[in-house]
């Protein structure tokens, strides 16, 4: 099975990048982030016509989740039980038996600012709310746009990131923290070829140059990481005019 996540930032906007990406095959599962619409606004005509199944947690101009799945999709849930927020960032659903869980971490603009103290709940209250999940699922997949760079590596240039927002300490502590629960990072246990970076702001030509970051992941319980076969960063959509800023993110597992 290929699951995969990817921030489209704007689905209405970028549909037709998203619809030719699929079509040339390279998922099967995919969890999508800042659609920024309604759910009833949500192009599923285009997607279902595509053979796409779809469900959404949409929020109008921001945030916003999907998955979308080849396969038929159960037992959906939304948000985080217990942790009252407005912003739609969580998603989950079983399909084909593996439980996937898509989420939209919180920003948090700048360390020690208020958004930075929502991101840290929020990160606590994910940390809970996965935990839970590792224990009913031993099939489970957590993807998404994570907002944090894990490691010194993931940043194209330490000088200018390191200890600033989506790499400090904190943020890169709640991420151990997921992985403590006993996921693993697909993209650190089989590295891709080319650029580790998923993400790259549109401004002095950061594609091009590969000034990029590494914050979209797909963590995995052992019971798929055990078959995971590869992982890759889909480049195309990001070399497209008016892209995301954000390439898909695809890693591969066989499912005993």
């Amino acid at each position: 099975m290929r699951i995969g996540t990817w921030n489209v930032n704007s689905l209405r906007v970028r549909l037709p990048h998203l619809l030719d990406w699929l079509a040339t095959d390279p998922v099967d599962v995919l969890g999508l982030q800042e659609i920024k619409c309604l759910d009833e606004q949500v192009p599923r005509e285009a997607l279902e016509a595509a053979g796409w199944k779809l469900v959404t947690n949409g929020q109008k101009t921001y945030n916003g989740v999907a998955i979308l799945s080849r396969l038929p999709i159960e037992d959906v849930s939304r948000d985080m039980p217990g942790f009252a927020d407005e912003q739609k960032r969580v998603i989950a659903a079983t399909i084909g038996g593996v439980r996937v869980v898509c989420v939209y971490v919180v920003n948090g603009q700048a360390v020690g600012s208020e958004k930075y103290e929502y991101k840290m709940r929020w990160l606590a209250a994910l940390r809970d709310y996965v935990f839970n999940q590792v224990q009913a699922h031993p099939r489970l997949a957590v993807v998404g746009d994570y907002n944090i760079a894990p490691a010194i590596e993931d940043t194209h240039d330490p000088a200018v990131w390191e200890g600033g927002i989506l790499c400090s300490e904190p943020e890169r502590a709640h991420f151990r923290d997921l992985l403590g629960l006993g996921l693993g990072d697909c993209l650190a246990l089989q590295p891709p070829t080319g650029t580790r970076f998923t993400w790259w702001d549109y401004r002095q030509a950061a594609f091009r140059r590969d000034m990029g970051l590494r914050i979209d992941h797909v963590l995995a319980s052992p019971a798929l990481t055990s078959g995971l076969r590869e992982t890759r960063i889909h480049l195309e959509p990001r070399r497209l005019e008016k892209p995301s800023d954000h390439a898909p993110v695809v890693a591969s597992f066989a499912l005993a």
